[in-house]
């Protein structure tokens, strides 16, 4: 199994084959318009505004599974990172990223890459802290732990890197243009 084997739907409800991405490298995000972490919009916008052309894609996935922090239906959530961040990357139709309900675009990342913990600072010691409350083996496992969770696809459609929310967005910017 592969990235290229799912689909997935857009905001209008049509299915796209993540197989129409083949030769892209791709950022997938799980993504909340009311989350302390909305402004990563930002950098994602430039960053996708900076290499598109060199076969970047961003495929932002709306969740409202955080403390809900995605509230809206599709259009809503559409007008405001449109509106208020200017995203001209993808964005499709709001999903679940945990439990029986997870899409299976991302319980396929969620268990083919592991935590590898929030990093230090106040926002890790934070992060931990309500990562703990939601599941108190959270570090033992894949699950996605908040909005703006980040997977770097290669252009093979291979895993190349999972970014936690609060992980360097230079770090993602690096790694990125390595691969494109």
């Amino acid at each position: 199994m592969s990235i290229y084997d799912f689909s997935v739907k857009t905001m209008d409800s049509q299915t796209v084959s993540l197989a129409d991405y083949k030769g892209k490298v791709l950022i997938i995000v799980n993504t909340a318009t009311g989350c302390g972490f909305t402004p990563q919009y930002d950098e994602l916008q430039d960053l996708y505004e900076l290499h598109k052309k060199d076969g970047l894609e961003i495929l932002d996935f709306p969740c409202n599974q955080f403390m809900g922090q995605a509230p809206g239906d599709d259009e809503e959530i559409h007008s405001f990172c449109t509106g208020r961040y200017g995203i001209t990357f993808p964005q499709f139709s709001k999903i679940e990223v945990l439990g029986e309900n997870a899409d299976p675009l991302f319980k396929y990342l969620s268990e083919n890459t592991r935590f590898a913990g929030f990093g230090k600072g106040i926002k890790a010691i934070a992060m931990n802290g309500i990562a703990k409350k939601m599941d108190k083996n959270f570090k033992d496992n894949g699950n996605i732990k908040w909005n703006f969770t980040k997977f770097l696809i290669a252009r093979d459609g291979s895993i190349a890197g999972r970014f936690e929310p609060t992980d360097s967005m230079d770090e993602l910017k690096r790694r990125t243009e390595e691969l494109l």
